[in-house]
This record gives C-alpha cells, structure tokens and sequence, in this order.
C-alpha cells in the first residue's frame, strides 16, 4: 500500500474502533484494547485514550492479522441487518479509496499557514482553506468521506478536498413554475429581488416570462433523468443553459459553494448520499432560512446579541425553486447565503481540529493555541459554545451547530475573537417556546423543528458538547498540545461562571449546562448504529431522526 492509502485505511480503522467502543460501551484504557465481536478477537494498541472519546489507536487486528476496515466493520456490525451490512462495508470501502486520493493531493499544502493575513495555502484566504481542510472527514463515522455516485473526473472537480471549482448550471424555467422569497433589505442582495440576482449570477437576461435557477452540475444531469423535469423540457418550459457565469468553490459541505469575489454562497440541491443522507433540499428548509432571519431582524435574540456581540448568525435571505406549485420540490432550486463581513477571519470548525497526515490539526498550530491552550479553549466557550446555550435560553431556539456549521472568528494570532453558526435547516425549536415566537413573527405555525423540550435538550447536548466543543479538547489532546483533563476543568469553570448569565436570559435557561455540569452520563448520538439502522436524518421524523444512548458525561472525567 502506498503511505497515503495506509494512512487512509488507519483512519478508518480509528474510527470504526471510536464508533465501537462507544456504542458498545466498551471501556479504552492506556495500552491494550481487546474485545470479542462475531466469534473473533479484535486487538489494538491504544496510543491515545481520550476522556472525550478521540482514542487513537495502532496496530489492529483480528485473530492476529490485519483486517480492511470494510471486514472489520462487517466483524463488529454482525447482528445488523445484512443488506444495511453489506451497504456500509461498500461505503466504507468507498471512503478508503476517497480518503487516500484527497491525502495524496493534500500533501503538498498540509503544511500551510495558518495566520488570519496569510493565504494558507490556497492563495484564496483563509475561510476557503478551512473549508477544503477537512481531508479524513467525521472521525466518528465508518464512512465520512462515501460519496456514493462520485469517482474520477467528478470527485476531482467537486470535492473541496482537492481544491475543485465549477461553474453551476442553469436553467431557464417558465416563471409559472418558479417560487421564491426573499428577505427585503437584506444587504448581500444588493437591492436586487431572488430573481434579479439570479440573473446578474448568470450573466444572462431570461426570456420574457421566464427565470433563472442554478443546479450543482452533477445534479444537472441527474434532474435531465428524472421524469418530472424531462417532461418539461420536452414541453420547452425548462431550457437547459449549461454552464455560466464564475467558477464557485464547494465548501466542506459539498453543496454550498463559494466565491471570495461574490456577496453571496449558493447552497444547492445534490441528490448524492453522503454519509446517511442525500442532500436535496425541502421547502420546509428553504423557508426556515427566511424566518430565521426574520426573527433576527425582529430583536428576538436582541439579548444574546446585547450579552455576545461576536457571535452571530450567517443569514440566508432568498430563495428560488421550480417546484410546479405542488408539495415538493423537483430537486432544482438553491438558497441564497449571504458572505460574512471580513469572511478570512472566519474558520470552519471542523477543519480547525480535521487531523493532516503527518502533522497535527490547523488547531493545535495556531500561534495563539502554542502560546496558551487552556485560554484558547476558555475563550471559545466564553465565545462560541456560550452564546449558543444563551440562545437556547432565551428563544428557545437551539442550533445544530456540529462542527462543519459552527465558525470560529479568529485574529491575527490565531486567538479566538468570536464566533458564527451557519446552516437553514438544522434549528430546533423547544415546544415550551412557540407560543412566544408565533407572536414575534405573527404566523400561525414555525417552519422551525418545534420538538419537546427534552429532545432539543438531547440533541444539542451531542451537537455543542459532544461533537462541537469537546472536540476541541480531543483535538490539542490527541495532538498532544494540552492535557484533556486539564482542558476539561477549564471548560467546567467558564460553564458555571456562565450559569448566572443563561439563567438570567430565559427561565431554567441555566438548565442544560447545569445538566452538563452534574449528569454522571448525558445522551450521544450513535453514528455507527444510526447508518446500520438505514436512517436518512434528512428526512426522518425528529424523534426517531437517529439512534441515541446514554455514555459517560466527558466533563464528570477525573472528577468520579
């Protein structure tokens, strides 16, 4: 095997082993794992055993020799149904393969710079490089880099792994079939209506009585196959144009792509699996981009903006998709996202802690990280994970804020100076406060994820500890940088002095970081078991949206 491949297949393996022990409950301790799975015996030295669950592990075997992760996802998923089985074994087997090809082409870059003023790396800036760092993918997931349907040319132009860019696609649809709204005023449109700016993106005037909507370019020829869109085009009511206009860069999530000369992102539809889920859009999340900012426009978080003026959220002011008036959509529509202002002292979070072959994580290379990690990580609670439970306490609103959605704004150092969450669908609304928001936005239901409070609990408990801020502290661990336990304390102390704050904002707000303080275990979410239980989290109700168990509270390590 050549030495990226190797490193490929040893992530897997890592976090095939993290994804088991965790679901499995199996403790990992200093020196060596071994455990019985399908009438075998799977060993590993532990290099690393992590109090937040980032173990690093070497030399795995089954029955004394090297497996495939593929095998030994097979070996350790035994009891699961067999075609979900065999269907994560080929993802998996997928993700290997993509993984040793984004390693290979990142191995001239890995070293980049890191530092707000500098280029890191792509001569783009800084937000870009973030966004095209995250090279192994979910290191809590079997399969974080499956791409089921891309290969070659396609994986080459589309993955922000490998510095890809494109030009979208557009096509010219009968003004009757198109639906859209926008947020008036919203500065990144430009005084322009969804429309109109669709247009000036394209650099084509529609034809009378027609307008422009853009499409991912493997979804373009993906809609040209499916019947509703064929039939029109066939009846010449959609025209497809190709592609126009500038050549956008996709961003760690695949589907919204960026431009660092434009205003504005484009999140688009793109029908392809990654990991659990294909990523079309809906209209209920279409819609929810717009009564978020609404809200926001309305004051309603007025005092956590007040109380954390560095936090924000990245707004998404329009939309357009053909959706022929019926109940879904046809899979050819986009949402609008706006640039952030000064976007290079942006960073995506998980490129921040993604580890790089032969290095440690852009994290752990900070120049303000190296000169003190424990403020490091005592700012980005005071930060970003703050103002986020603030939120909650106040509106009732939590956000979905896993590591590709959460922004870290950072100076020129490297210090963290502020923070952002992005994304328009994954929001949460406690039922406890929609009373209160209907009477903000003065509409009759939410367009948001209105769930019992116990589940918003739940859910942002893996969301913001669990895979947001904790991964922070495995990262300089593993790294490492810092001590985790020593890391953990500082993340207790900056959580209880924010308790008086969040209780102030909204009654119980103190609620889940008081639970985070003193629960002996909290609720996480199963990546393993959920992709094994054929779920696609997109789509799914919210309370069977994935598999949930209850582990050992990280921040209660070393105090039992």
């Amino acid at each position: 095997m050549t030495s990226t491949t190797e490193a490929a297949v040893a992530a897997h393996l890592n976090a095939i082993l993290r994804c088991y022990t965790r679901e499995a409950s199996v403790p990992v301790t200093p020196g060596r794992l071994a455990l019985q799975a399908g009438g075998a015996e799977v060993t590993a030295e532990v290099l690393h055993a992590s109090p937040t669950g980032l173990h690093l592990f070497t030399d795995v075997l089954v029955d004394g020799s090297a497996p495939s992760p593929e095998d030994l996802v097979r070996l350790l998923a035994a009891d699961a149904d067999p075609a979900e089985v065999d269907d994560l074994a080929a993802r998996t087997a997928e993700s290997v393969r993509n993984v040793a090809t984004f390693l290979a082409g990142s191995e001239a870059t890995d070293a980049a710079p890191v530092n707000a003023g500098e280029n890191a790396g792509n001569g783009l800036g800084r937000f870009l490089a973030y966004e095209q760092a995250l090279v192994v993918g979910h290191q809590h997931h079997p399969a974080a880099k499956s791409r089921d349907g891309l290969s070659g040319a396609e994986l080459a132009a589309y993955s922000p792994e490998l510095g890809g860019r494109f030009a979208v696609h557009w096509f010219e649809v009968d003004a009757e079939l198109v639906s859209s709204d926008q947020v008036a005023g919203a500065p990144s449109l430009q005084g322009l209506d969804a429309l109109q700016l669709m247009a000036a993106l394209a650099g084509v005037t529609p034809a009378a009585g027609a307008a422009l909507v853009p499409a991912h370019p493997w979804q373009a020829q993906s809609l040209l196959q499916r019947p509703r869109v064929a039939a029109l085009v066939r009846e010449g009511r959609v025209k497809p144009l190709g592609p126009l206009g500038a050549q956008w860069y996709p961003t760690s999530s695949l589907r919204t792509v960026y431009h660092p000369d434009l205003p504005v992102m484009l999140k688009l539809s793109l029908g392809l699996r990654i990991t659990n889920s294909r990523r079309e859009s809906t209209p209920t999340e279409l819609r929810r981009g717009l009564e978020i900012n609404r809200l926001l426009d309305a004051a309603y978080d007025a005092g956590t903006a007040t109380a954390h003026p560095g936090f924000s959220i990245v707004r998404d002011p329009a939309w357009v998709a053909l959706d022929e008036g019926g109940p879904t959509l046809t899979g050819l529509d986009v949402a609008v996202r706006e640039v952030p202002a000064d976007v290079d002292s942006y960073a995506c979070l998980a490129g921040l802690v993604a580890p790089r072959l032969g290095g440690v994580s852009r994290l752990s290379a900070l120049p303000g990280v190296q000169e003190d990690p424990k403020a490091w990580v005592a700012a980005y609670v005071d930060q970003v994970l703050v103002p986020m439970l603030a939120l909650y306490a106040e509106t009732g609103i939590g956000l979905e804020a896993h590591q590709q959605n959460t922004l870290v704004r950072l100076d020129d150092a490297g210090r963290v100076i502020g923070g952002a969450y992005r994304d328009n669908q994954g929001y949460y609304l406690a039922t406890s406060h929609l009373k209160s928001l209907l009477a903000v936005t003065g509409e009759r239901d939410s367009t948001l994820a209105v769930v019992d409070d116990a589940i918003v609990d739940d859910r942002l408990t893996y969301y913001l500890l669990h895979n947001q801020a904790l991964a922070v502290v495995g990262a300089l661990g593993v790294d490492g940088v810092a001590d985790e336990l020593a890391l953990l304390d500082v993340v207790r102390e900056r959580l209880a002095d924010a308790l008086p704050g969040l209780k102030a904002a909204g009654p119980d707000g103190d609620r889940l970081a008081q639970r985070w303080l003193t629960a002996d275990e909290l609720p996480c979410k199963a990546n393993m078991l959920t992709r094994l239980k054929g779920i696609d989290e997109v789509v799914a109700p919210l309370d069977a949206q994935s598999v949930y168990l209850q582990i050992p509270n990280p921040l209660r390590a070393g105090l039992r």
